[in-house]
């Protein structure tokens, strides 16, 4: 947008909550580099704040929380707690070294949460939301309020309350449609109310927070906008509890390319989506549909010849994206064994990782080893190497030796050597329907665990016959459900590296119940 436009126009704060309710997908749980690396990520877009987590949820979350808050700079870091005392504690605990912190109260205010979940009356949880807004701004001025479930409460009540939380020292009020409720024009107008309703709304910074269970978040949130939200929060590839949350990368597109319905504009570097698009999606084991508006695949892939035809001529006819915007053109740049330690970390910048000393060392020795199996190493190899040295756990076994047989006449097996931390040499063969089978099965024999393998994806990350496979695993366990990962040019070892990875991360989840 022209610097003119931009005069005229009122921006848009962008609030991610990624690594928060985004993280509250089954199986998306990430661990502490994760998290960081994430963080960076969300920076380098240009988010206006990162909701780091649930510092109460446990230990390990506040610690990642903390890390967060001390070495992310630019974006206000938030952290969510419920209205109770010791909740916004950890919260402070958590987030009081960030150069902006923010610190997010939520309590139920539908009578079917009040009723079922909280069971209290109005009166004492409206008295509630007061006395816990008040005990946040002893600690910080920047203090959020939402009213959970608020598209299915009395809009009476919400009238009220927001007055009350406003007067007790809320600067931000977040309306959230919690279970996807809400119609767009439902929405907007409810919002629309709250400002012409609510004294002292008008000295806050509106929000909203939609869900997608009708797939409705995205408009939703524009239709809320239109009606004076001035911040919406969203995630990245919209992910989130059940259905997912709004799509920051959707909304953030729509209101660029149709500002001439929606005159409004927002601080992100666009160039930046298609990147933090596929980190999130491949630290948390999340695939991105190739439908997936703006970010998927076939965003800009055309098939009909009538559509084809038409591109050739002008994009416009059959695109109003253009895919440069959100920085969807890989770079081209390729690497092979004697590339030095200069280049390789030149093109990890160019992918957005500022590695240096042992960080810098390891992927470099690992990018020597791939670069021995192939002649070059891509882009995208490179990525590979980084994403799956953060996503690893501190390994409880790893990986000393594999041989698998498997063939039309013979019965698959496998001969697994894994060495624990404490130097511990463990060996098992087992057999199953087919060598990976196999080879989970002696896996599992070593660690005395029936893991369940809820699925399994692999991708060629790069072409050719030596293309880097990449293997995604869902696992659960005592309730419990995890992501692994693992990559190699060989899909069986990267298929055992996976389940390694995973059944590391879930030996930590399960040793220490309050970990994250």
């Amino acid at each position: 947008m022209s610097e003119a436009k931009q005069s005229q126009a009122e921006k848009i704060m962008i609030f991610d909550s990624t690594l928060r309710d985004g993280e509250q997908t089954p199986g998306a749980r990430l661990n502490r580099d994760e998290k960081l690396e994430v963080a960076r990520q969300l920076a380098r877009l240009g988010v206006d704040v990162i909701e780091a987590g649930f510092p109460v949820s446990s230990p390990g979350e506040l610690k990642a929380v903390r890390d967060i808050a001390r070495q992310i700079k630019g974006p206000v870091i938030c952290a969510l707690a419920r209205a109770v005392p010791g909740d916004i504690d950890a919260a402070w605990e958590a987030i009081r070294e960030a150069e902006r912190p923010r610190l997010h109260v939520f309590l139920g205010a539908s009578d079917i949460h009040m009723q079922y979940k909280l069971k209290k009356d109005p009166r004492q949880l409206l008295e509630q939301a007061v006395e816990a807004v008040k005990y946040a701004r002893r600690y910080t001025a920047d203090v959020e309020y939402s009213p959970e479930d608020a598209t299915r409460a009395r809009e009476e009540y919400l009238y009220e309350l927001l007055e009350a939380v406003i007067k007790a020292g809320a600067t931000v009020i977040n309306i959230p449609d919690t279970v996807g409720y809400a119609l767009p024009q439902e929405f907007g107008a409810l919002i629309r109310r709250l400002k012409e309703k609510v004294p002292g709304l008008d000295r806050t910074i509106l929000s909203v927070h939609c869900h997608d269970d009708l797939g409705l978040a995205v408009a939703n949130s524009l239709a809320a906008i239109e009606n004076g939200a001035r911040q919406v929060e969203c995630n990245i590839n919209g992910i989130g509890e059940r259905a997912g949350n709004a799509a920051l990368e959707e909304i953030a597109v729509a209101l660029r390319i149709r500002q001439n319905s929606l005159p409004y504009y927002t601080d992100l570097n666009f160039s930046e989506i298609y990147r933090t698009s596929r980190l999130v999606s491949k630290l948390t084991g999340i695939p991105i549909p190739v439908n997936k508006a703006v970010i998927g695949i076939n965003a800009f892939a055309h098939s009909s010849g009538i559509h084809q035809d038409g591109v050739l001529k002008n994009k416009e006819t059959y695109e109003i994206i253009d895919a440069s915007l959100i920085g969807g053109k890989a770079a081209q740049m390729f690497l092979t064994a004697r590339s030095g330690r200069h280049a390789v970390q030149h093109q990890l910048k160019q992918l957005g990782f500022a590695l240096e000393g042992d960080q810098l060392e390891i992927i470099y020795n690992r990018f020597l080893e791939l670069a021995d199996k192939k002649k070059e190493v891509y882009p995208e190899d490179l990525e590979a190497l980084v994403l799956e040295h953060l996503s690893a756990a501190e390994p409880t076994y790893r990986l000393e030796y594999l041989q698998t047989v498997s063939g039309t006449k013979s019965i698959p097996a496998a001969m697994i050597r894994l060495k624990k931390d404490d130097d511990t040499i463990l060996e098992e063969a087992a057999t199953g329907s087919g060598p990976i089978d196999a080879s989970y099965n002696a896996i599992n024999k070593i660690s005395g665990m029936n893991i369940v393998l809820d699925s399994y994806r692999l991708n060629a990350l790069t072409h050719g016959r030596d293309a880097l496979g990449e293997v995604n695993v869902k696992m659960s366990y005592n309730g419990k459900t995890v992501t692994g990962r693992g990559t190699s040019t060989d899909i069986i070892e990267a298929s055992v590296k996976a389940y390694l990875n995973g059944l590391n991360k879930m030996l930590k989840l399960n040793g220490n119940e309050n970990g994250n």
